[in-house]
């Protein structure tokens, strides 16, 4: 019996911090972006609310696939089950949190480093 992958995906967008749960994750086929899918929310049988998650499955209702810039992740873990989904304030500004460098260019680009001298 094959057992399910979940995945922790906690990214930045637009100065929030988004911890998401998803059954698959790959590099995708564009450039610089990473795909998620399968998105993954909590039991609804729950007596308690969480306002942050009812925002995300409000936002994210009726989406199959999207795509996160490979900037924007700050990390991905594979997890044992999923946990509850959430949305709070970055705290990058304290530097608890840091980017990556960019842009990032293709080998062998006008603009990147090709390795050759």
């Amino acid at each position: 019996m094959a057992t399910r992958r979940v995945y922790k995906v906690i990214f930045l967008s637009q100065g929030e911090l988004f911890e998401i749960y998803a059954e698959g994750v790959s590099h995708g086929s564009l450039f610089g972006f990473v795909e998620v899918e399968g998105l993954l929310f909590g039991e609804r049988t729950q007596v308690v609310v969480d306002p942050s998650e009812e925002r995300l499955k409000t936002e994210f209702k009726g989406v199959r696939r999207f795509y996160l810039p490979l900037h924007a992740v700050v990390r991905i873990d594979e997890v044992e089950k999923e946990g509850v989904a959430r949305v709070s304030k970055s705290d990058q500004d304290s530097g608890n949190l840091a980017s990556f460098p960019g842009p990032i260019y293709a080998p062998g680009s006008p603009s990147g480093d090709s390795g050759k001298s």
